[in-house]
């Protein structure tokens, strides 16, 4: 068994959860009162993943009851007051007696149109999907899903807004299927806001693409080797944002269709700088040119072009203002990372049982320290 140092405990920027018994669930939503007044309720579809519990925290903090809607595979922390229901939302008979009469159902998990027509037969107030920044197609005609290599990687404009053009073709993988999804969301009548997010991060996550430089300040590595000259840039998307997002929507009527990043973009380099710092930890940033060399130079936010994100129209239509710098976010992550880490009890070397969707961002590539070193010489 390895024992990682424990890490600083840090700020919990997502802030206090409000206690109070959870009303018991009876297949409809039930206002209750909190602080005084009749408390807005909300269901949120994926309640337990990371963005369903930092938007459980946050419309708490706003004031609203809330339960979390769960398949049973994974608990709320044990920190977490709040009611849950067992749910798959392929059930649709199912979804449709728990969504019952609430003001607002959060889908953090929808990627179909057969979801979308799902959430529109719903008796609700307004809905607020997450939906995904690689619905943007490239002005070179291709998209995320079909990127290769660096010339058929998407163009993009930097940055992103919200008008430009989406992907829109027949094929059933991720971003073809999600900008489906909202083209079918946003033909109804339903109030809903569409959140694009970006590179999503933050506690409670099994994919933690931070791990990439938190695991290499754990091990005690003096060096870091990234390709593009560590320029990459895929615009982060802090969970504690993203359900402030959803917050601000919740209390502006209407349909909106809106990016979900943090206020800055930083390249890979900055990333590996904020992290190592945080930690109190020095390494060396090595870069070179063009794309990896095999697995040297690999890293999950190296891409060969910017996605970069405007946040300008969630400011100026909902009134958004950010939880957290990338900073103060990653400081959240580190500390939910390394803490989880050493919960396990497991070997360091079984890092991909605590963090397995890290495996889909290429992760059995990412710590070839061997290679890193002959590049150092």
């Amino acid at each position: 068994m390895h024992q990682y140092g424990k890490p600083p405990r840090l700020r919990e920027l997502v802030g206090h959860t409000p206690r109070f018994p959870p009303a018991a669930w009876n297949g409809t939503a039930e206002s209750t009162y909190y602080g005084g007044a009749v408390a807005k309720t909300a269901l949120i579809i994926g309640g337990t993943g990371q963005i369903g519990c930092a938007t459980a925290k946050a419309l708490q903090r706003a004031g609203w009851e809330v339960t979390a809607g769960h398949r049973g595979r994974q608990h709320l922390p044990s920190d977490f007051s709040l009611g849950t229901v067992a749910l798959d939302r392929e059930d649709t008979a199912a979804l449709m007696a728990a969504a019952r009469g609430r003001d607002l159902v959060v889908d953090t998990v929808a990627f179909t149109p057969a979801h979308a027509h799902q959430l529109l037969q719903l008796d609700v107030g307004a809905l607020a999907v997450i939906s995904t920044a690689s619905v943007y197609a490239g002005s070179n005609g291709t998209y995320l899903d079909i990127a290769t290599d660096p010339d058929s990687f998407p163009d993009y404009p930097v940055p992103i807004s919200e008008d430009w053009p989406t992907v829109d073709n027949d094929e059933q993988t991720y971003s073809p299927l999600k900008a489906a999804m909202e083209r079918v969301l946003l033909s109804g009548d339903v109030p809903v806001s569409v959140l694009r997010a970006g590179a999503i991060h933050g506690p409670y996550s099994p994919a933690l693409r931070e791990w990439f430089f938190i695991k290499r300040a754990l091990d005690g590595r003096r060096r870091v080797v990234l390709a593009w000259d560590g320029a990459g840039r895929f615009h982060p998307a802090a969970t504690a944002n993203i359900a402030a997002l959803v917050v601000a929507c919740a209390a502006t009527p209407g349909t909106h269709v809106l990016n979900a990043v943090d206020d800055t973009c930083p390249t890979e380099a900055d990333i590996a700088r904020t992290i190592f710092e945080a930690m109190g930890h020095e390494a060396e940033i090595l870069t070179f040119p063009g794309p990896p060399r095999g697995e040297l130079g690999v890293s999950p936010w190296g891409v060969a072009k910017p996605l970069v994100l405007s946040m300008e129209r969630a400011r100026a239509e909902v009134g958004y203002q950010a939880a957290a710098t990338y900073r103060e976010a990653v400081e959240l992550d580190i500390d939910w990372a390394v803490r989880t880490f050493n919960d396990a009890g497991l070997p360091s070397e079984s890092w991909r049982d605590v963090f397995p969707g890290t495996v889909d961002f290429g992760a059995d590539g990412w710590f070839n320290y061997a290679a890193e070193d002959d590049f150092a010489g």
